[in-house]
């Protein structure tokens, strides 16, 4: 994304004893090239490396070019056999003829050229000591311009490689889930039956949305459900009369994947949604889920779309022991190219209607070259998030053939080993192509962890989960805490996904039941600190318990140096007493500073440095987040 740092690395090489050096060259999506001088990090293994980003979005390439350079090799051999008396008019004249090859051959102005003309004349000018003329030769001026602007000998490129940079939202976001027909859905007494909420009644949440901080408001799918086969509440076989369905169970006699459910309104009304968050500075997110109903129009149009098995019925869509019976799967075998211009072309209504990101599910189910097309046919601005739980390696190919953002396993990871493995591996290498997205929740998601967790867990979680991804989501209830399940499942009981939820917003904020300020404070964090708007500057640091979680993050930004540390008990229903030990350098600290922490969640500040005793449990707060105040440090530097 722009303004996100990597590493170039590159092994540069010649014979003989020549000096030899590299430059990163940058070509920009308007094609002008941007050149960089490269460092060496191991000249015993001729390792050359430079730190490159990029300051717009686009498709960029890079190359690596190593090439002989005549000043190097001059100012080697000149050091040495001037101080030994060798040669010394032979060296100061070939030293002056190379910095009168640098004006001659390399495009500079007058000003640049001064020192390097000022050396050369110095270096001829025999009043002059040899060790002065020499001074002349390799001064910080004239190094320092012959860095800037070299001169190069049989340079030798590498190929270019391409390297797609992506808006910021790519990599840091807060989203905010909801299923539109509950927002304003409410129960009425006279008839018996709920009535939907609508686009309409869904707008007036987003202003709430809009004032905790988040980013993106992502929408469940708002299609028409199919009727037959319809699962009823907490997804049993048999719906009753009113029971809406799952809103994945697309498409009925009202229209597919193009189309809006009658019950939450028009794509005018959508248009209105759409304009809405906007307004508040919101992205809208869209589900895709290539799931058809039974009734959908696509099983009688084209049934080459769908497998069918030997008793001539369609197969339903199963991930034992689950059953979907309300979903066909589409097969991509039979006709893909027929099933993947209707694929675009449903994409690209939903485009055109405003949406910029697609949160896609189960993309894993699906043949991998139809994301690599689909991402790559569309605008490079648009966002796509695979909703994957499945193996690392689909995970990682989902990544690397388009997919900005993935689902992840945070949600299961909960102990201080398995956070710091599971990040470390998220942050490392894999951070090139695959960015994270935490949530500690889902329609489909209540972990254990969470259902027995009271307010403090829930705290907790969407804490870490914000401060470890700069990516991350909560899904609408969050705020209620919603935490009682299913028997013997993983996910709530009367879930959303099968029935209209009325949360009834406005009494909890009247009673200041609700964790709006919770998430709203985190989320003013995120926004104000840079540091968090990164993954792999993530660092993890020592804790005497284990179950007490150490992290930071810094990021320089202009001339100031942003740095977070966040602690956290890991188990919050207990209150922890211990020790942390902070790498100071890894806080852009020496090892026996001091600084001020500065409390973002509570506001208090102590006197911190390499060693502090921290307590957090029910009685305090369940975590710290700290910003390391540069105007407290002190100590010898």
């Amino acid at each position: 994304m722009t303004g996100e740092e990597f590493e170039v690395t590159a092994t540069v090489f010649r014979e003989g004893h020549d000096a030899v050096n590299a430059t990163v060259v940058l070509t920009d999506p308007l094609g002008q090239e941007h050149a960089l001088p490269m460092t060496r990090v191991n000249a015993g293994l001729d390792a050359w490396s430079a730190t490159v980003s990029a300051d717009r979005a686009g498709r960029w390439s890079f190359r690596v070019e190593g090439w002989s350079d005549p000043y190097g090799t001059w100012h080697h051999d000149a050091v040495i056999k001037v101080e030994a008396g060798v040669d010394v008019e032979l060296m100061l004249e070939e030293g002056a003829r190379v910095l009168e090859r640098a004006i001659a051959e390399v495009p500079r102005t007058k000003e640049q050229c001064t020192p390097l003309a000022e050396a050369v004349a110095a270096m001829r000018d025999t009043g002059r000591t040899p060790e002065g003329r020499l001074s002349a030769g390799i001064s910080e001026a004239v190094r320092w311009e012959l860095q800037t602007r070299p001169l190069r000998d049989f340079v030798s490129p590498s190929a270019d490689l391409p390297w797609l940079v992506e808006r910021d939202r790519a990599l840091y976001g807060a989203w905010y889930e909801l299923f539109p027909r509950s927002e304003g859905a409410r129960f009425d007494e006279e008839t018996g039956r709920w009535v939907s909420g609508t686009f309409a009644t869904a707008a007036q949440r987003l202003d709430a949305v809009a004032g905790m901080g988040f980013d993106v408001v992502y929408l469940t799918p708002v299609h028409p459900i199919g009727r037959v086969n319809r699962k009823g509440r907490n997804n049993s076989l048999v719906a009753e009369p009113g029971d809406p369905g799952s809103p994945y169970a697309i498409g009925s006699a009202e229209g597919g994947h193009d189309a809006i459910h009658p019950d939450l309104g028009t794509f005018d009304d959508f248009d209105a949604f759409v304009a809405r968050a906007r307004e508040l500075g919101l992205e809208v997110a869209l589900d895709l889920a290539l799931n058809c109903a039974p009734d959908h129009p696509w099983v009688t149009a084209h049934p080459e779309w769908f497998t069918t098995r030997a008793d001539g019925s369609i197969a339903y869509a199963e991930n034992p022991p689950k059953k979907y019976q309300d979903i066909y799967p589409l097969n991509f075998d039979n006709d893909p190219e027929g099933l993947y211009a209707e694929i675009l072309r449903v994409v690209r209504v939903w485009l055109d209607h405003g949406v910029t990101i697609f949160r896609v599910d189960n993309p894993h189910t699906k043949p991998l070259w139809l994301w690599e097309r689909l991402i790559a046919d569309n605008d490079p601005d648009v966002i796509w998030l695979a909703e994957a739980f499945t193996r690392p390696a689909m995970m990682h190919t989902l990544a690397k053939v388009g997919f900005q953002q993935s689902y992840t396993y945070y949600a299961w990871r909960h102990t201080k080993p398995e956070l710091e493995e599971y990040c470390s591996e998220l942050a490392g290498p894999a951070a090139a192509y695959m960015r994270p997205s935490f949530w500690p929740t889902t329609h489909d998601i209540l972990t254990p962890f969470m259902q027995r967790g009271g307010p403090e867990a829930w705290m907790l979680r969407a804490a870490l989960a914000a401060t470890l991804s700069p990516s991350y989501g909560i899904y609408a209830g969050y705020e209620l805490m919603e935490r009682v399940p299913r028997p013997g499942a993983e996910e709530q009981i009367d879930n959303e996904k099968y029935e209209y939820k009325d949360r009834r917003w406005a009494e909890h904020d009247a009673a200041g039941t609700t964790g709006a300020p919770y998430l709203t404070l985190i989320n003013e964090i995120r926004r104000a600190h840079p540091a968090l708007h990164r993954l792999r500057n993530l660092r993890f640091h020592d804790a005497d318990d284990d179950h007490v979680l150490v992290f930071s993050k810094a990021r320089r930004v202009y001339d100031r140096d942003d740095v977070i540390v966040v602690v956290a008990n890991l188990e919050p229903d207990v209150t922890r007493d211990t020790w942390i030990h902070l790498r100071m350098p890894e806080l852009g600290l020496d090892w026996h500073d001091s600084f001020v922490a500065h409390d973002l969640i509570t506001g208090e500040h102590w006197n911190w440095s390499e060693h502090n005793f921290v307590r957090l449990g029910p009685a305090t707060e369940p975590i710290h987040i700290i910003h390391v105040r540069p105007e407290g440090i002190t100590g010898p530097r």
